[in-house]
């Protein structure tokens, strides 16, 4: 998107093309925000998109988001200080809300946590449906200005990548969910009432294949339908404010920056490529790993949160068994109802080369996590052995996430780490630079680096474009 609305009529006029890093996207998008340019840094499980990383990107007028999924509420609460003791008021950032939905109280913590400390922008992911948390974050502090009109205190950037989920996005909250909400004094009768002249989300971020949890969409087709979808909210709800819709997955580099905003992106968001930065919080051993990909280095595993699903996650190839692992792990699960079906060959490939331990001590440590996190899952394994063996396979999921982030030397073939091809995308662009290193990356000269780079890109495009004619 463009906030001229006839570039090529510029040129049919001779009039010079302005076609720059500050004017790709929303204007509004950009003002709402209080950042330079529609451009976001996304989250990144268990804090890799750090404290250090949304303080870099806020600090250069940008916006990120850290990614909470799998911190413990302690270490949210502790970046959360970090991050508000570095940066001003007037400098963005944002936290991840992941949906969880065997673990409903603890989203509903982690909404309270936002609240007490004054979080206004929000990364809701993984959604598949409108969670009590999402309306409670959305409509606190809801009320009418002095023109009567609505305005609303926090925004959620829904990420999205199938057209029902974003049509839940662009409605007002339900109002089963409202009513409770009410009962439960969360929200006021005011806030209820104004519930229904505000979508839950203002922005909808279509995520084609992306790195980590990915349905493989793909963004020339999921962009125009998730705009048709929007403008049908729109005249449905008579919004006063526009539903804005941003791109994310495989943006790696100028040129695919610029196919998203040919496409009608309001904003872009990137992810793999700030994995590979000084201020990700994950191992030098990954970072060096990531450095040296390319387009073709990535595969798909099944994703240890929802295992049993069959759910995917995108993830480095190069280098690593976990791919093959997790797969092998997959089917096993698919073919067997318990560990104890296995035939002798196959427990011992698992308890020797996959998890370098024992069946028991796997099964120890997982029930001890249990117990305290959620004792129904213990319950239940132990009426169902195939449940059981799904725990015990899940923890390989876990294990591989911990050894990569630790950089650990003993293990490095099951490292998990998400990534997508857009990183080798950007490897091969700063080849032969100083960018070539991670050590020299830092996640908001990269953003400075694409989002003028695009502006160049679409501008010899146009100036292309118009020479043949």
């Amino acid at each position: 998107m463009f906030d001229s609305n006839s570039v090529l009529g510029d040129f049919s006029t001779s009039k010079p093309l302005a076609i720059t890093a500050g004017t790709l996207g929303s204007s509004q998008f950009k003002s709402d925000y209080g950042i330079r340019y529609a451009y976001l840094a996304g989250s990144m499980y268990k804090g890799i998109g750090s404290a250090d990383l949304v303080i870099a990107m806020g600090k250069a007028g940008l916006l990120g988001y850290l990614g909470t999924g799998g911190m413990k509420l302690a270490q949210i609460e502790s970046s959360i200080n970090k991050i508000q003791s570095s940066l001003t008021d007037n400098q963005a950032y944002g936290l991840n809300l992941l949906y969880n939905p065997t673990l409903p109280d603890y989203e509903m913590l982690l909404v309270n946590l936002y609240l007490q400390h004054k979080i206004r922008h929000i990364e809701a992911a993984a959604y598949m449906r409108i969670s009590p948390g999402l309306v409670r974050f959305r409509l606190n502090g809801l009320h009418r200005n002095k023109a009567g009109q609505v305005e609303t205190q926090h925004r959620i950037l829904a990420k999205v990548s199938r057209p029902e989920v974003a049509e839940a996005f662009m409605q007002p909250a339900p109002q089963a969910i409202v009513q409770q909400l009410v009962a439960s004094q969360q929200i006021t009768h005011t806030q209820a009432e104004l519930s229904q002249y505000v979508p839950i989300s203002d922005d909808i971020c279509v995520e084609a294949d992306s790195g980590g949890h990915t349905d493989q969409g793909i963004a020339y087709t999921l962009m125009p339908a998730m705009q048709f979808l929007r403008d049908q909210m729109m005249a449905k709800y008579r919004y006063r404010t526009p539903i804005r819709i941003g791109a994310a997955g495989g943006i790696g580099t100028p040129q695919a920056a610029a196919a998203a905003f040919i496409l009608g992106a309001d904003f872009i968001l990137t992810g793999s490529i700030n994995q590979c930065t000084v201020e990700a919080d994950t191992s030098d051993a990954v970072k060096n790993l990531l450095q040296a990909i390319n387009v073709q280095d990535t595969d798909y595993a099944p994703a240890g949160d929802m295992f049993e699903l069959g759910a995917k996650v995108q993830v480095l190839k190069k280098g690593v068994f976990f791919p093959a692992r997790a797969n092998k792990l997959y089917s096993l699960y698919q073919q067997y109802d318990a560990l104890e079906s296995l035939d002798g060959k196959t427990q011992h490939l698992l308890q020797e080369k996959f998890f370098k331990r024992s069946f028991a001590d796997v099964w120890a440590e997982t029930k001890a996590y249990y117990l305290k996190a959620n004792p129904q899952e213990i319950e239940q394994a132990e009426r169902f052995p195939k449940h059981k063996m799904a725990l015990v396979f899940k923890w390989y999921f876990i294990h591989s996430n911990r050894l990569a982030m630790q950089g650990s030397d003993e293990q490095k073939v099951d490292y998990q780490v998400h990534t997508g091809p857009a990183l080798g995308a950007f490897n091969q662009w700063v080849k032969g630079t100083e960018l070539e290193h991670w050590q020299k990356r830092h996640v908001a000269e990269i953003a400075e680096k694409i989002m003028h780079g695009t502006a160049e890109v679409l501008s010899n495009r146009f100036r292309q474009m118009v020479a043949r004619h």
